[in-house]
């Protein structure tokens, strides 16, 4: 079927109807990789949805596969989304309510349409879904997000559904093909995406923070978001910053809002990681997502359950534990920060040590520290095996990774919330990133990762006269490593990985060999904060 939007456009949806002949509730899902695949999406049983009396509407964005106009990502999605749910509620079929779902683009739709208030929408459920199209999308820490963002344009966005045809169409898949090198020499990719995608240039050229990004960010509505929302993430999710903010800055407004945070990455969502060791049956770390998401619409726009208790709105999966836990917020009431400093190559509790140390770190732009694991979404993370929890421990072979570890640890330790590392770095005159692990080191010396992130330091300015700066001096540097659940069992160390790169994670900076000094002890307290949870 085809639905107007108010400038005329008309965009393409298919119906999905229960076998009654009542009104019923409506779900939409709006998309942009095509409404002919699984009904519900990647992570939803659509079919489910149907059985249990909802209709199911699924429809292509703007300019995407069936729907006519020309798309141009996330700024329409406001105004198509209002569109459709003002249609759908005043069909015949509905009953005049209406709820939100999707991941990744697609519930950040489903965030931008709710900023509308909507009359009929009662509900919404984003899923894996970031707080804006910039920083922690397009960028992070001043890095690009080189590895999600390229793969995504080219695979995602051009090679189906953008209507190519011969050799434009050859081209694109011989680019997915040469995505390695094109990791390496993204400047070989330009012309492509100038002719095919000119959006992506104007990503490249806005900054995070500017006006630009204003004009589709969930962050700047969320005092116009009047419904429920049902926020669900994963620990080594690649916009797992972006859906704690949407779950922190909705709650105040007054709405029911609720958190639910797995050992999931962006494409293991539900089900788990076959290299991850857990203490536990299959089953127990699942999660019935559909389930949820029924949960929560049957309550909202239908009324069931509305009389009894209300659950404590954050679900957390606490990895190295191995179990659900609920709290009545985040960030998790009842933590403290728990600071461990530099010292030499190891990481120490309590006061700054006395004694001074730096370490040089060498970047080499052809020879990055390859990514390995974490919070990415390179190609191979469509089949599990190469995002996550994976070991380290190659990785830390190279003399351009610095380890800080922990002794043993006596008792475990619970740390839950955002993980911050604060470091003193001389950067080399031609920039640097600062990028940080924070790593689980068991006793058999497994290095297990749990989150990391980057800084990007600009080049410094010429000295008088134009004459080329001079050694940078020590200037402190906060890198935000991501958040985690993650309970450090005894016997366990904390280890911290400070590097120049994350390639292809992030974008590669300088294009040049540069030196850079990291400092801890005396008057450069490089400290790792931990958000630690006491009482249990």
């Amino acid at each position: 079927m085809k639905i107007p939007m108010r400038d005329g456009v008309l965009l393409s949806a298919d119906l999905y109807r229960p076998r009654t002949a009542e009104a019923v509730p409506v779900l939409v899902r709006r998309t942009p990789y095509g409404k002919a695949g699984s009904s519900g999406g990647a992570s939803v049983d659509g079919l489910r949805l149907v059985r249990s009396g909802y209709a199911l509407l699924v429809q292509d964005v703007r300019g995407r596969f069936a729907s006519g106009g020309t798309f141009e990502p996330y700024w329409n999605e406001a105004a198509d989304g209002a569109d459709t749910v003002a249609w759908a509620v005043g069909q015949p079929w509905c009953d005049g309510s209406a709820g939100l779902f999707g991941r990744s683009y697609e519930g950040m739709a489903a965030l931008l349409a709710a900023g509308e208030r909507l009359p009929g929408l009662g509900a919404i459920a984003p899923h894996v879904a970031g707080s804006g199209f910039d920083e922690g999308w397009t960028r992070q820490g001043g890095a690009l997000q080189l590895g999600f963002l390229l793969y995504w344009v080219l695979y995602d966005l051009l090679l189906s559904g953008a209507r190519l045809t011969g050799p434009e169409l050859a081209e694109v898949a011989d680019a997915v093909d040469r995505i390695d090198a094109l990791y390496a020499d993204p400047s070989a990719a330009a012309d492509l995406l100038d002719r095919l995608a000119p959006y992506y240039r104007e990503w490249l050229e806005h900054p995070s923070g500017h006006p630009y990004w204003k004009r589709a960010a969930p962050r700047e509505t969320y005092t116009s978001i009047n419904v429920p929302v049902l926020n669900l993430t994963g620990w080594y999710d690649i916009f797992l910053n972006g859906a704690l903010e949407n779950y922190r800055g909705i709650r105040p407004q007054g709405v029911e809002t609720s958190l639910v945070v797995g050992p999931w990455s962006h494409c293991v969502t539900g089900g788990i990681f076959p290299q991850r060791r857990y203490g536990l049956a299959a089953d127990e770390r699942e999660l019935d997502v559909t389930g949820l998401h029924l949960a929560h619409f049957d309550r909202h726009l239908r009324g069931r359950g509305a009389g009894a208790a209300v659950p404590e709105p954050v679900r957390l999966f606490l990895t190295g534990a191995d179990e659900w836990r609920s709290f009545p917020d985040w960030p998790v009431p009842g933590t403290e920060q728990y600071v461990l400093h530099l010292d030499g190559r190891r990481l120490t509790p309590g006061a700054a040590p006395r004694a001074a140390g730096r370490d040089t770190v060498r970047h080499d732009p052809a020879d990055p520290v390859p990514t390995t694991g974490g919070a990415t979404a390179l190609p191979g993370q469509f089949t599990g095996g190469d995002c996550g929890p994976l070991d380290q421990r190659e990785v830390e072979r190279r003399a351009d990774v610095l380890c800080f570890t922990d002794a043993p640890l006596t008792a475990p330790l619970t740390v839950v919330g955002d993980i911050v590392l604060t470091v003193y770095v001389s950067p080399d005159p031609a920039g640097a990133d600062v990028t940080g692990k924070l790593v689980d080191v068991g006793p058999d010396g497994r290095a297990e990762l749990l989150c990391d992130g980057v800084q990007r330091l600009e080049p410094a300015a010429p000295g008088p006269g134009g004459a080329p700066p001079g050694p940078g001096r020590p200037v402190e540097v906060t890198v935000r490593l991501g958040a985690i659940g993650h309970v450090f069992r005894a016997g366990h160390r904390v280890r911290l990985e400070v590097a120049a790169s994350n390639a292809p994670r992030f974008d590669v900076h300088p294009r040049v060999i540069a030196h850079h000094v990291v400092h801890h002890g005396g008057d450069h307290p490089s400290r790792l904060l931990l958000p630690r949870l006491t009482g249990g």
